[in-house]
Order: C-alpha cells, then sequence, then structure tokens
C-alpha cells in the first residue's frame, strides 16, 4: 500500500484538524526518486451534460465536437501518451456511448479504407485504438468533478494518478501535463496546473492562495499552496492563480473527497477536496508554459479552432490566405 510522503513531523500532521489548510514552513524537500511511484493512470471526467455547448451537445458528447479533424478528448488523449501515461480511465455517463466507439476499433471503416488503399487514413484511424488502454467507469450523476474522480477509485487504486479535463486544450512545446509530472517527480506531492486569470474571469474558477519557490532555476512557476477557493468573487479571490484542468494526485485525494460535505448544488467539488488534503500534506501549483483554450467555452471554441488550424502544415497556409480575404471591420 502507498503511503504519503510527508515534509513534516507527525507530530503536525497529528496537530491538524481535517480540512483546515495548513501553514507550512521550511524548504520543500525533495525526495529519493526511487521512492516515488510512477504516475501510470490518467483519469478523464467526461459525464457532464455539456450544457454551455447546447443545442450541438442534446445529442453528442461535448468531449466528440471537433476542433479541426479531432475531438476535445483526443487532444487531452495524446497530451497524456506524450508525458509518459498510457493507462487512461473514462469516467462516462448516459449518452457518452460514442466516446466509446471513437477509441474502439471499427473493422467495417478499416476494411473498407484498406480496400480503397486510403493508407494515410488507415493508419490515423488505427493509431485512435491502439494509442493508449482505456477503461470506463460510470457515473450515474453529474455530482460534481470530485465525485468524479470518486468514481475511478476502483480502477486507480492506491496509485498516484492524472486528471486531466478534456475542455481545456493546451499547446505547448513540452505538455503541460509532462510538466506537472516533473515536479511531482521531483517533491512526491500532488501538484495543480495554475494560469494568471483577469479579475473579471476569476469567479469561474477554483483560486488558489500561494508562495512561490524557487525550482529549476526559476522564481515565478512553481508555487507551495497554502490555501483554496472554489469560484470566489473576484474582490473575495486570494489571488489570480486559478486551477487549470490538469492535475496530477495521490491516492489520498479519495479519502478527502468523501469526507467534505456536498456544496449548494449538491455536487462534490474537486477544489474542496484539496482543501481539505492540504490538512494532511503539501500540495504544490505549476503554472505552466503553453497556450490554454477554454473548449468548453463557444468563443474559446473559436479562437482553438482558428489557432490550431493555422498551426498546421496541410492547413495553415491555405487557411491564413482565407482570412486575409475576410473583411473584418464591417
Amino acid at each position: 500500500m502507498f503511503l504519503p510522503l510527508l515534509d513534516f513531523s507527525i507530530a503536525h500532521l497529528l496537530a491538524l484538524k481535517p480540512g483546515r489548510a495548513a501553514n507550512y514552513s521550511g524548504r520543500p524537500k525533495r525526495y529519493n526518486k526511487l521512492m516515488i511511484p510512477k504516475v501510470r493512470k490518467a483519469v478523464f471526467p467526461a459525464a457532464g451534460l455539456g450544457t454551455r455547448f447546447l443545442p450541438a451537445t442534446k445529442a453528442q458528447p461535448k468531449e466528440m465536437l471537433p476542433l479541426v479533424d479531432k475531438p476535445l478528448i483526443q487532444y487531452g488523449v495524446e497530451e497524456a501518451i506524450r508525458s509518459g501515461i498510457q493507462n487512461i480511465v473514462i469516467v462516462t455517463g448516459r449518452g457518452k456511448t460514442a466516446i466509446e466507439d471513437h477509441f474502439d476499433v471499427s473493422f467495417e471503416l478499416e476494411h473498407l479504407l484498406e480496400t480503397r488503399n486510403r493508407k494515410d487514413l488507415l493508419a490515423a484511424v488505427r493509431n485512435i485504438s491502439d494509442m493508449m488502454d482505456v477503461a470506463y467507469v460510470r457515473q450515474r450523476e453529474a455530482l460534481g468533478l470530485g465525485h468524479a474522480v470518486l468514481r475511478a477509485r476502483g480502477i486507480v487504486g492506491e496509485e498516484p494518478f492524472a486528471v486531466v479535463l478534456s475542455d481545456d486544450v493546451i499547446d505547448s512545446g513540452v505538455p503541460c501535463l509532462r510538466q506537472l509530472l516533473d515536479v511531482y517527480e521531483f517533491f512526491g506531492a500532488p501538484v495543480l496546473a495554475l494560469m494568471e486569470v483577469a479579475p473579471g474571469e476569476i469567479s469561474a474558477y477554483g483560486v488558489v492562495k500561494a508562495e512561490a519557490v524557487a525550482h529549476n532555476g526559476s522564481n515565478d512557476r512553481l508555487y507551495r499552496i497554502l490555501d483554496l477557493v472554489e469560484k470566489p468573487e473576484p474582490d473575495a479571490a486570494p489571488s489570480n492563480l486559478a486551477i487549470i484542468g490538469r492535475y496530477v494526485l495521490t491516492p489520498e485525494i479519495f479519502a478527502s473527497l468523501e469526507s467534505i460535505e456536498p456544496g449548494a448544488k449538491g455536487e462534490i467539488q474537486l477544489t474542496d477536496g484539496l482543501r481539505h488534503l492540504l490538512g494532511n500534506r503539501p500540495i504544490y501549483g505549476y503554472r505552466f508554459e503553453g497556450t490554454r483554450y477554454d473548449a468548453g467555452d463557444k468563443l474559446g471554441f473559436l479562437k482553438a479552432t482558428v489557432e490550431l488550424a493555422l498551426g498546421r502544415t496541410d492547413l495553415g497556409a491555405p487557411f491564413r490566405e482565407y482570412l486575409r480575404t475576410l473583411r473584418l471591420d464591417s
């Protein structure tokens, strides 16, 4: 069984009250890499109703909306694989069978492409089902992100794991999840992706109170988290550092999620579970390098479509020429 790696004393641990954010002091400790369990699984919560994209999501999963020629969730899965994680756990719900079909083998389609000698398309289709090992678990009701993570407990077990929200599409040289894993493998503690957010947008996010930690020659990317607040009003936000949809978590999060009370809407929020966990162990945040698109929002989805298309070697040049023909001042 995995035992938590703590950088404070047992006496300190016993003195902490459940649900209270810890006030850590002292220099963060690095642990022997041999002591730190490897992250082998990534959880993809995908049981939400996609109400921001109605009516398009009435009969199709939001996660299957295409950015250029790939569904949203595939971008996240490919990021996990490029980060070194091959085992994918997708938390689905009613009406989400298209996700399972997408990552399954399609014998009829493959046969058709093979008979027509479409080797390029055949390779692309086969790669989708071959690139990872996938398991599914059902979330019967959309009761919050924390509840979705809890549903994956039976598959994750007592291991550290990643959580990827496919709404957040992140374009970066080093995958965002890989950046978080590098920090986890250094400290052996949970790590959250952070991004600076404008005051007018802060109430849509989980927000952290944090202090900067020097790491790898930088003083403004790694933070030790002191407290977390779910969707605060702008004047009550502890900072402008918002949690973005990438997490590396340790298995203690499951006990914390079971310990907290549901919020006002009856939902179990992951941010609240992390705040509870903070009373028992350190948590870090990393201001990742890269461009994030909120593809769960209509405007963000349009921005992602345009910018990702412009970055394509096969589409970028002709699409750019087309955009130059538009009269955007009218």
